[in-house]
């Protein structure tokens, strides 16, 4: 780790920036299985923020892949640094006043905890949006065909079958998407936006 640096602060702080924005910014972290919707609801948020003139940016897990995280793998060290990073990058954004939508499997309680205490402590708002589906329903449309090729043991530590996955505890929102649609899980969360002030 660095220790010959040293934090430069810009000439704009955060309440000037979200006044001159006309918002604050917030983090919207999905959890949940693979094909629970999360991509498809943080889709649709993002167009829906975006129409409302809103200044919004979606983080996908297997996009960020490609990039920024493209040298981890899926074993559990790589699955934490994958959510530190995107943690971190996603703090970068809501201090930018950005909605930051971000939508990671992210299967451990801890690291969630930690990407909440990291918004926390710089003053960012940070909402938990538990995306929920059995893993019956999530098997049954398995879009990639990724839990099948689990089940025959062709793809190792797979969250939900042979990888664990902790589901949140008390999140601020919970979408059971084998009860709802997409347009039913944008209105939850942005009337929660409401409700707290950021719409």
């Amino acid at each position: 780790m660095a220790t010959n640096i040293t934090f430069h602060p810009g000439s704009v702080d955060a309440s000037e920036r979200s006044e001159l924005l006309k918002q604050k910014g917030i983090t919207i972290w999905l959890t949940g299985l693979s094909a629970s919707g999360k991509s498809t609801i943080a889709c649709a948020l993002e167009q829906t923020l975006l129409h409302q003139g809103r200044f919004a940016y979606r983080l996908d897990g297997d996009n960020v892949r490609f990039g920024l995280n493209k040298d981890l793998g899926f074993d559990e060290d790589s699955r934490v640094e994958n959510i530190r990073r995107i943690g971190e990058v996603a703090k970068l954004f809501s201090d930018a006043s950005c909605f930051t939508i971000t939508a990671f499997i992210s299967p451990y309680r801890v690291d969630r905890k930690t990407v909440r205490e990291l918004h926390e402590k710089a003053n960012l708002g940070f909402v938990e949006v538990f995306v929920d589906a059995p893993l019956s329903i999530v098997e049954q449309r398995d879009p990639k065909g990724l839990y099948k090729k689990a089940r025959a043991g062709e793809i190792k530590e797979f969250t939900g079958i042979s990888a664990p996955y902790e589901p949140p505890e008390n999140p601020e929102i919970h979408i059971k998407t084998g009860e709802c649609d997409v347009t039913q899980a944008v209105k939850a969360i942005t009337e929660y936006l409401v409700s707290r002030s950021y719409l």
